[in-house]
């Protein structure tokens, strides 16, 4: 283990997140609230660590698979940690745990919160709980590799550890170029929304909160009931339009940029993505029809909004979804499941390891009757090795797995199942609401301190996608990966 080199990244980890804190500490100060010089003191505190240890001289920069996995889970850990003392600090989250659920949430791009009066909240600390899941949405690590050329010679580790998908790949022959321009596109469409937002009625500063949960898929609001606070057709049609757009694989971005169209529009996972959400945008329309007095666009508006917003993990709500009959509920907690594509900033599953997952036990199920039949997985004319289709298969099940021990921890609190199944549900998922006790116009505020850290813990192994975190409670690393 290049214990170094972890230290270095970590440092760099720490000052980044104190630059990205300057905007909510200038809020906090222009607003005139309790929380600036809490800002202030975490600033300073973080760049008197940071910098130090950035500055290390490390002559080995070599980075191999398990130090990247280590670097982006440490790294993670830390940045909640940090991240986490402005709420604790200013008084205005008084429990730590509680204020560390609501950062984890915020870097996870989970959205769940304990907070039972957002609005009360000052305006800096609402900024920063947004900004969380903005840098959490792409990665820290990434926007390092981004900036910092010589940070290690291994980046492609770190990518790969930090990035949703069952594979991450350079999409130029240099890794610094590819986390750049995973960052402009990120960041044009950030603002590309905030001037929408702004042009439908919002506020700057609404619209920059709202903006950044939505690239995040992350869902945070500054109001108590969400999207719906505002009762806005047009904002709600901005927001479903980026929800979507934001759960695309971001390479079909670029090879958009390129020009390379035949690429971008034959990508069966977004085929299947779109596919699956107009589906459901179909499916929960026609059943809560009747909820809306039979009328089809305004079922339609409800059903579109919180479809994306689910399946894009984003968490937003603009209805109460808790009060839709049985059918649609169930699609909802299917449509967290599967979630958004690999290497966009939703949760879940991922949509591509579902087409994997399914072309896999077809081909499976005609070797049963054809024991010599030659078939391969393909995913858009190229075949899928064994060993990623494996990857895939164990992922889902290492999934499944995390669900049952975390509702079985859960229980212990007593609460229907619904509320126990789909509160591990959405924190694994990293979406955010989830049904019955902890639906859209509810939050987490009843589970104990205990129950909180499992969530937690659920929300930063669903975000780094199950094996950075399991790798650090792996006694002998060495035996497992070189």
């Amino acid at each position: 283990m290049n214990i170094k080199i972890l230290v270095k990244i970590l440092g760099f980890v720490l000052c980044f997140e104190a630059i990205f804190m300057l905007p909510s500490t200038a809020i906090s100060y222009a607003a005139g609230q309790y929380d600036f010089l809490s800002f202030l003191l975490i600033f300073a505190l973080m760049l008197a660590i940071g910098i130090p240890c950035s500055l290390l001289n490390v002559k080995r920069t070599k980075l191999y698979a398990k130090d990247g996995l280590t670097a982006v889970a440490l790294s993670w850990i830390l940045l909640c940690v940090a991240g986490c003392l402005p709420f604790y600090i200013s008084g205005a989250i008084p429990s730590f745990i509680d204020s560390l659920f609501e950062t984890i949430s915020g870097f996870t791009t989970t959205g769940a919160s304990i907070l039972n009066d957002i609005e009360s909240m000052p305006k800096g600390l609402l900024f920063w709980r947004s900004t969380t899941q903005w840098i959490g949405g792409m990665g820290v690590l990434v926007f390092a590799l981004a900036v910092v050329p010589s940070i290690t010679d291994s980046g492609i580790n770190i990518m790969r550890a930090e990035s949703p998908g069952p594979s991450t790949s350079k999409l130029v022959p240099r890794l610094r170029k590819t986390a750049i321009i995973l960052y402009l596109i990120y960041t044009s469409l950030t603002i590309l929304e905030v001037i929408c937002l702004k042009i439908a009625g919002m506020s700057f500063y609404d619209a920059f909160l709202h903006a950044m949960s939505t690239a995040a898929t992350g869902g945070f609001s500054n109001q108590n009931t969400s999207i719906g606070a505002y009762n806005s057709v047009a904002i709600e049609i901005i927001i479903t339009v980026f929800m979507y757009l934001f759960g695309i694989n971001f390479a079909i971005y670029f090879a958009v940029l390129t020009k390379n169209f035949r690429n971008a529009f034959k990508s069966v996972e977004l085929r299947i993505y779109t596919a699956i959400m107009l589906a459901a945008y179909i499916l929960i329309t026609m059943n809560i029809l009747n909820l809306y007095d039979g009328h089809i666009l305004t079922a339609l508006r409800y059903s579109s909004f919180q479809a994306t917003s689910i399946m894009t993990t984003t968490g937003f709500s603009s209805t109460d979804f808790n009060i839709w009959p049985s059918f649609s509920k169930s699609i909802i907690l299917l449509l967290m499941m599967i979630g958004a594509s690999a290497s966009s900033t939703g949760g879940g599953i991922k949509v591509i390891r579902i087409i994997i997952m399914f072309k896999s036990l077809g081909i499976s199920f005609k070797k049963i009757f054809h024991p010599n039949i030659v078939k391969t997985v393909s995913i858009d004319e190229h075949a899928v090795d064994n060993n990623t289709i494996f990857n895939v298969l164990l992922f889902i099940l290492l999934y499944i797995i995390v669900i049952i021990i975390a509702t079985l921890l859960l229980s212990i609190e007593n609460f229907d199942f619904m509320t126990t199944f789909s509160s591990v549900l959405t924190m694994i998922g990293n979406t955010g609401p989830g049904l019955e006790m902890v639906g859209p116009m509810s939050n987490y505020s009843i589970y104990s301190a205990f129950s909180k850290i499992v969530m937690s813990l659920c929300m930063l192994i669903g975000r780094l996608e199950i094996l950075p975190i399991l790798f650090l409670f792996i006694p002998n690393k060495r035996s497992y990966i070189k």
